[in-house]
């Protein structure tokens, strides 16, 4: 008996020696050339910026870990959330707060901070029309068309259908336009009627933005809108950071021809996550460089960029932040399915 046992136990030795080590090399190798971390951001601006800015953080981020990163940009916010559960321990992801919910309840990712932008840990959706429009109130969007950047979008689509559904405001033709972008784009061309996008508050001087204030505080038959030498949104001295400037270079008379009609509610911010089996050390390691990426100049011409996504800061958040973008879901109704198609 005791030899059947030696003999056992041996056996069972020799197989945990050929499949452990097996399985600690293949963890232990992430972050190298062969297998490095995937950095996924979703398409929310223009991709050809994400690319340039995600690259500045990757080469920061190697620099600083030593490890290797490589960096994507999926067609779609669901793509986005597919590619991260596909790669569950090796992937990390800066996703909109809806993304993230549906992430979480799909695959179990897990959110670790989430965006600063100028002392504001939440954001906007903000509805715009052209100024000439006749919509002056919520309710003259009752059939109107309606361009939003993507379905899996927190400001562009989710809580404005929640919004529009709890005001009993049925539009008519929705216009899935690809980005914020496009959204103030469609506007401004008058392809649609309304659009709805991010709306980060202005920068207005000696009297900073506060919730309740006026979206718009100028008036431009007085305020000249311009930019300035750095290429910057202007209106008199107050500098625009919705996403109507984001299209200032090809329409720098944007603000003269679109205007907000009002805003949401608060929404979380964006969140920087990572796969459910990303290494807790690897991950603690990451952070501590990211925080430190968001005090250099490089930050600037990455993430932090207004053109990229804004992030003037990143700091630490918890999962519970979320519950209200859940809620929302449960107001309307909506699964997975719903947001991204089935």
């Amino acid at each position: 008996m005791r030899v059947k046992f030696t003999f056992a136990l041996l056996l069972v030795l020799l197989v945990s020696s050929l499949i452990i080590p097996a399985t600690i090399a293949q963890e232990s190798d992430l972050g190298t050339e062969e297998n490095p971390i995937q950095v996924f951001f979703v398409p929310s601006v223009e991709a050809q910026v994400i690319v340039t800015g995600g690259e500045v953080m990757a080469q920061a981020l190697e620099a600083a870990t030593g490890l290797n990163f490589e960096v994507f940009v999926p067609t779609s916010y669901a793509a986005t959330v597919e590619a991260m559960c596909a790669a569950p321990d090796r992937s990390m992801g800066f996703i909109p707060a809806a993304g993230y919910v549906i992430a979480s309840a799909r695959c179990g990712v897990s959110v670790e901070a989430a965006a600063v932008r100028r002392g504001w840990n939440v954001y906007w959706a903000a509805y715009i029309v052209r100024r000439d429009s006749d919509i002056y109130t919520y309710g003259d969007l009752e059939g109107r068309t309606w361009a939003y950047p993507d379905a899996g979008s927190t400001s562009g689509y989710i809580v404005p259908s929640v919004e529009l559904a709890d005001a009993g405001i049925t539009v008519g033709e929705g216009v899935e336009a690809g980005g914020h972008n496009q959204v103030v784009q469609a506007v401004y061309s008058g392809e649609v009627d309304f659009g709805t996008t991010f709306f980060s508050p202005p920068l207005v001087p000696g009297a900073p933005w506060r919730i309740g204030d006026n979206p718009e505080p100028y008036d431009l038959t007085v305020d000249e809108s311009r930019l300035n030498e750095e290429g910057n949104l202007f209106v008199g001295d107050v500098r625009i950071l919705d996403a109507r400037a984001n299209i200032r270079e090809t329409a720098p008379d944007v603000v003269d021809q679109v205007r907000i009609l009002r805003l949401s509610n608060p929404i979380p911010n964006d969140t920087l996550s990572f796969g459910p089996d990303f290494p807790e050390e690897l991950k603690a390691q990451i952070m501590e460089a990211i925080y430190a990426f968001a005090q250099t100049e490089e930050w600037a011409t990455s993430i932090g960029s207004e053109d990229f996504y804004g992030w003037s800061g990143v700091a630490p958040i918890e999962d519970s932040v979320y519950d209200v973008v859940r809620l929302q879901f449960e107001v309307l109704g909506l699964t997975e399915e719903d947001i991204f198609g089935g």
